[in-house]
């Protein structure tokens, strides 16, 4: 099924087309012209409006005061805009394979201009076996118009990103019609690079979002966490407390 709405713009490089389309109250970024890459709320410019993303941002639950992030795949820029609203003193790098990606996401959904965000146009797995950036959390959300990007559950992808966490650091992973054969064959690999460190949930719209700690997943009481969701709903405007109670109703923490 096509995208309902108008579109607005269409940009072609050696990849494919980027395609931006504009309905009545959003504005969506698409490979395909049938799937949503990324989604903007005309009125909510920095919110994230896609519920994979919002689930996504749990990994802070874990973290007591987030300073650096790494984005790999900017697409429209969506948690890149919240991080940066809703934190302050965080800083930002973004890694996206393509410049035409980055140019739109800029021109077409307000990607701001400071220097509190530094974008990488890199290759994900050369950008991080490269990297000297340590992050205290890093979301990772490799697509492309054929679905995930299958370099994601490559092992040494993995094994490069947790050297680049922080001691207590987490790596968020959107997964999504991965290449692999079977769900089994990647929680063994992920159990197998993260020692176990792991948590794991499915959204409604189909996506686990995996949480992957370099080092031991911190000990936390129903209570804390909840008022940990609680507080990161009223900085990000997002439903923060409603991930933690499903985040820990399908854990045993």
């Amino acid at each position: 099924m096509n995208i309902n709405g108008i579109c607005i713009s269409s940009t072609t490089d050696e990849h494919g087309t980027i395609y931006v389309y504009q309905t009545r109250t959003s504005r969506i970024l698409s490979f395909d012209r049938k799937i949503y890459q990324s989604s903007m709320k005309l009125n909510d410019i920095n919110g994230l409006d896609l519920s994979y993303t919002q689930a996504m941002m749990t990994g802070l639950l874990f973290i007591s005061k987030v300073k650096t992030a790494t984005i790999m795949g900017l697409g429209a820029g969506s948690m890149a805009k919240n991080l940066l609203s809703s934190f302050s003193e965080l800083d930002i790098h973004a890694v996206e394979y393509r410049e035409a990606v980055a140019k739109v996401a800029k021109k077409y959904f307000f990607v701001p201009d400071t220097d509190r965000i530094i974008i990488h146009i890199d290759d994900a797995v050369n950008h991080m076996k490269n990297t000297d950036i340590k992050s205290d959390i890093i979301f990772s959300d490799l697509y492309n118009f054929e679905g995930m990007e299958p370099k994601q559950v490559q092992p040494s992808y993995l094994r490069d990103c947790k050297n680049t966490l922080n001691k207590h650091g987490v790596l968020v992973l959107n997964i999504w019609h991965t290449a692999l054969s079977s769900g089994e064959e990647l929680d063994e690999l992920l159990a197998l690079e993260f020692n176990n460190r792991l948590l794991s949930f499915e959204v409604d719209s189909g996506n686990t979002i995996v949480l992957a700690f370099k080092n031991d997943i911190p000990s936390i009481k129903r209570e804390e966490l909840l008022a940990k969701g609680e507080w990161l709903q009223e900085e990000m405007n997002i439903p923060m407390e409603r991930y933690a109670k499903l985040l820990w109703d399908t854990q045993d923490l």
